[in-house]
């Protein structure tokens, strides 16, 4: 008979995708063992759950020992001999031991390793893939049909994530016309190397290096000239832009707004015109999802987008809501975005990531399951889309391991799912399974 209750608990530090410090945490249960890993943004949002980091000389500064310590002197003391079947339960011990808002005491970073492991373990000793124990925990049931994501590939770089003059720091590409996950992935893909040859072609091979998610980052300093090489690129290898692919930006604009005013293409902006800027792009090219348009605090201007573009347009809520169920629905009663970008490290725990998407999808607000930009092999995010069937993953650009890893991830999902596995027609797929 199989023994759910936790044996060990050990965390460590290993190096994620920038070569900087995060925590590792081993769980064992029934003498079997599973980890996980945590991941770590540049472009922050104000609210996140506080990732702890040492300060002091190691690592300059961004050793996590402090968190590792955490979890190997304190949390462990609180939870072995719970059954990793309850989530919900272990999270809250987690949180209740911290006991601030923001985990500033033991770090989300150290409550995040532990919580993603238990989900691991519970599948593990349940013997059935992660996707489908995420999706019974999440809505109490169990799907034979799953939707999986289309994948948001940021193929192009500016902004915190790149060395250029762009503000917008992601331009990313969305290949809905797709009829499976492994052809959209292929789409993706061929696009991505044809921008290649494109961008060292007309902009030399230093426009080739890649930012931290794998996108491109050549010199340039115009969102229209991003947006045309990307158009020139899907046109070239035969497909039609608006038809096989859409376009999405992710602002980030707070890294952007300075003295009431927005930097960007040599401009300064207010926020009035910042929002016309965007509904041109919208007119100008198949744009249909911009996340964080404005600064993180501005909920008025994140209200007025969304209410003047329509319906098939994402309004993306990142920086603003943090994965927080009660900044989450601040925007929900100010109509301030339509879709929320699910990061479980911005909140610090996968209980309370599952809410944050069950509040979303609630209320019609779309979910795009996000990655970080300093990655790791981790590839739990990947399970998550699938078993909250949200429709949409943000994974980075086909290329680093550490990107290509969710997308190989679902890659298996399919496989396994078979006749059963559904690819999204739309951003509001997810109506049909959750």
């Amino acid at each position: 008979m199989t023994d759910f209750k936790i044996e060990k608990i050990q965390a460590r530090w290993v190096l994620d995708s920038r070569g900087n410090p995060t925590v590792e945490c081993d769980l064992i249960a029934d003498k079997r063992l599973e980890r996980a890993i945590v991941p770590s943004g540049a472009s922050t949002g104000e609210l996140e759950a506080l990732e702890l980091r040492d300060g002091g000389d190691k690592f300059l500064g961004k050793h996590v020992s402090k968190a590792v310590s955490n979890v190997n002197d304190k949390i462990v003391k609180s939870l072995i001999g719970m059954d990793v079947r309850e989530q919900n339960l272990i999270d809250k011990k987690m949180l209740e031991l911290d006991g601030t808002d923001n985990k500033s005491n033991l770090g989300a970073n150290a409550i995040l390793s532990v919580s993603l492991a238990v989900a691991k373990l519970a599948a593990r000793l349940k013997n059935e893939p992660l996707f489908s124990h995420l999706h019974q925990i999440s809505y109490e049931k169990k799907n034979e049909d799953y939707l999986l994501p289309i994948p948001c590939c940021n193929i192009l770089n500016g902004g915190e994530h790149a060395g250029n003059e762009l503000a917008i720091q992601e331009f990313m590409i969305l290949p809905i016309g797709a009829d499976s996950f492994s052809t959209a992935i292929r789409y993706a893909s061929e696009v991505y190397h044809i921008l290649k040859g494109i961008l060292s072609k007309k902009y030399g091979k230093s426009a080739i290096n890649v930012g931290d998610e794998g996108g491109f980052a050549p010199n340039l300093s115009n969102s229209r000239e991003a947006l045309d090489v990307i158009i020139e690129a899907i046109e070239e290898r035969g497909f039609t832009p608006g038809k096989e692919f859409i376009l999405a930006m992710d602002a980030a604009a707070s890294e952007f707004y300075e003295n009431g005013k927005y930097l960007i293409d040599g401009n300064q902006l207010n926020e009035a015109e910042l929002l016309e800027y965007y509904l041109d792009l919208i007119k100008e090219y198949p744009l249909k999802s911009i996340e964080d348009p404005f600064d993180e605090k501005d909920f008025g201007a994140f209200s007025e987008l969304t209410n003047k573009v329509d319906n098939s347009i994402q309004i993306v809520d990142d920086d603003i809501t943090v994965t927080n169920i009660n900044i989450l629905q601040k925007a929900i009663n100010l109509e301030a975005g339509n879709a929320l970008l699910l990061k479980v490290n911005q909140i610090g725990s996968l209980s309370e990531a599952i809410n944050a998407a069950k509040m979303a999808f609630k209320n019609d607000f779309n979910v795009m399951v996000s990655h970080r930009s300093g990655e790791t092999e981790d590839t739990f995010i990947a399970d998550l889309a699938v078993g909250l069937c949200s429709g949409q993953i943000k994974s980075g650009a086909p290329c680093r391991s550490d990107r290509c890893a969710k997308y190989n991830q679902i890659l298996r999902i399919e496989e396994l799912l078979g006749e059963n596995a559904k690819y999204p027609s739309d951003f509001k797929s997810w109506k049909k399974f959750v």
